[in-house]
């Protein structure tokens, strides 16, 4: 401490000055790693809200007031019909859908068979409703366990429903569209490939010429959020597809991300404990 003072004082620095200068320079490095840190947790704080708001717009995208409608109004003209099995159904799978997407909705991840359960509840809805127009087929590859592959909510069911109501509905003709849902794994990554018959065109657009705003739009975004969250790399790419003739014959959407497995089965809602393992 002697040398240490000796070396001060040779300097021609009075010791109240070397240590006002030690406490200020303390003082604005503390002062910047406070500021630091409020701004990384101000900025956890924002994604948060966002997410949180993103999910409750998909989950009122997915509670879509003209399905709602059209359904009740679907139930009701079996009911009117006399077509007491046909209404029964349809309510039945109507109320176990409406249970299931509210349970859903505020959760980060869920099983894909609580989303397959889910997404064909969606569509056999729609193939009830619109008789004859299109038909489906979901392939999940064996390697893809759907009981302990987990992924995010509200995720695929907004492409399902842009493709029946945009696509496969307009087809000039009234029957013959096809649906076609695939979900494999390739070493770390989990790809979910939909394709259709339907009008081959890329976007659809309103009446001023502007691309329209959707629940397709919501999912996206939340997606890319997850992937930042959680490291995820996922990609969302649509093209046509051509045969040798160069002609389109459908529509591909392909929605890739890192392969997320449950270690337990206890993963939920926010506040909840979620045991996944994340890539590294």
């Amino acid at each position: 401490m002697a040398y240490y003072t000796e070396i001060v004082f040779a300097a021609q620095w009075p010791f109240w000055l070397f240590f006002l200068l030690s406490l200020i320079t303390l003082a604005v490095f503390f002062a910047f790693r406070e500021r630091k840190i409020k701004r990384a947790s101000a900025k956890k704080i924002t994604e948060y809200h966002a997410l949180i708001n993103l999910e409750l717009y998909a989950f009122q995208a997915q509670m879509d007031p003209h399905f709602i409608f059209n359904s009740l109004n679907a139930i009701h003209h079996y009911i009117l019909t006399t077509s007491t099995d046909m209404a029964s159904l349809y309510l039945t799978r109507f109320s176990r859908l409406m249970r299931l997407m509210i349970g859903n909705f505020n959760k980060e991840w869920i099983s894909l068979q609580d989303e397959l359960d889910t997404l064909e509840l969606y569509i056999q809805l729609e193939q009830l409703r619109f008789e004859g127009q299109f038909t489906y087929q979901l392939k999940v590859w064996p390697e893809v366990n759907k009981q302990f592959t987990l992924i995010p909510p509200l995720i695929i069911q907004p492409y399902v429903q842009y493709a029946i109501w945009h696509r496969l509905l307009l087809r000039p003709q009234k029957n013959g569209g096809q649906l076609l849902i695939t979900i494999g794994k390739e070493k770390d990554r989990l790809f979910i490939q939909l394709e259709d018959n339907g009008i081959m065109i890329a976007e659809m657009l309103d009446a001023t010429g502007e691309r329209q705003a959707s629940s397709i739009d919501i999912a996206a975004e939340r997606l890319y959020m997850m992937s930042e969250k959680y490291r995820l790399q996922a990609s969302i790419k649509a093209c046509q597809v051509y045969n040798a003739a160069q002609q389109p014959i459908c529509n591909r959407l392909n929605i890739s991300m890192q392969y997320v497995n449950a270690s337990c089965s206890a993963y939920g809602g926010y506040g909840a404990t979620t045991a996944v393992c994340f890539p590294e």
